[in-house]
């Protein structure tokens, strides 16, 4: 059992991120709900950052990642920034706007946008399963969100339009910032390399809370007890252990074989999303999300 672990140790860090995924997607949601996604980005990071610090400090014997050199500096920031600051704050709103059950969903997109981008950037080798695989997730996708076209109408969506095209907004946001992390990480402890990302996107929403005026939004979001206790949940499972084991699982292995484990929230989030939140689940919606799930092994795995 302990030989298993320690030599597929990258891809059960993969499948633990799915599962840290579908906590905090659910925690945030809620949490957005009541005080705006935009207060809920910043407070889940600063609660990172010192989740972090205290991790690398018992473990490490530092709170900050002095260690890091200006390389790690520059590729984790760049990540951070399009990772947390534009693509989190483009999900976050989706979460919103079509709740989180069906943003993890359109996230599923995520991994071959991933393999895109390891492909462009780093290099990696892409299968010639790539389009089928795409193809199939998007079908996934799409029966889903689009309805059927009423007279006159070319094309319908079960959700708002807006809604989808955040969620797909933060599906490039995550698989461009995941293989600049990659980039910048090398060598480097996944949780000294995610606690610059957090960082660095806590200085991000600093610029723009400043720039919008938005800091009374803080205040209102710390009083509300209901909302941090969410947002606490959220940042425990997301930017401290999710984007940690999720760094760590591409460390181990390809970014694509962890993509596709990554890639299992918008299953596992159905039964949450049913039992905790209410939600009503159609069974279209369940082959759907099947459906998007294998879309995403076979553009990996064949």
């Amino acid at each position: 059992m302990e030989g298993f672990i320690l030599s597929n140790k990258g891809e059960l860090a993969a499948l633990l991120t799915a599962v840290c995924w579908t906590f905090t997607s659910l925690a945030f949601e809620s949490a957005g709900k009541r005080v705006g996604s935009l207060a809920v980005n910043l407070i889940r990071l600063v609660l990172a950052f010192f989740f972090l610090g205290t991790f690398t400090y018992f473990s490490q014997g530092q709170f900050f990642p002095t260690g890091a050199d200006s390389h790690a500096w520059l590729w984790l920031s760049i990540s951070g920034l399009i990772g947390f600051v534009i693509g989190d704050l483009l999900l976050f709103q989706a979460f919103v706007v079509i709740g989180a059950r069906v943003s993890m969903l359109i996230m599923s997109l995520s991994p071959p946008m991933t393999a895109l981008f390891g492909w462009l950037i780093l290099r990696e080798q892409l299968s010639i399963a790539a389009a089928i695989g795409m193809m199939v997730t998007i079908w996934g996708i799409a029966l889903v969100i689009l309805a059927r076209p009423q007279k006159g109408k070319k094309m319908q969506f079960h959700y708002p339009l807006k809604g989808i095209l955040l969620a797909f907004g933060g599906a490039a946001g995550q698989g461009l910032g995941l293989v600049l992390s990659k980039l910048g990480m090398r060598t480097m402890d996944p949780f000294v390399a995610t606690q610059i990302r957090v960082i660095t996107g806590i200085v991000g929403f600093a610029i723009l809370f400043t720039v919008t005026r938005n800091w009374d939004k803080i205040i209102i979001a710390i009083k509300n007890r209901q909302a941090m206790l969410r947002i606490g949940t959220g940042a425990f499972f997301g930017p401290f252990l999710g984007v940690s084991l999720s760094l760590l699982a591409i460390k181990y292995t390809t970014t694509g074989i962890a993509s596709t484990l990554n890639s299992l929230t918008p299953v596992l989030i159905i039964p949450f999303a049913w039992f905790f939140l209410k939600e009503r689940v159609t069974l279209k919606e369940i082959i759907g999300a099947v459906v998007a799930v294998i879309g995403v092994s076979i553009f990996f795995i064949y």
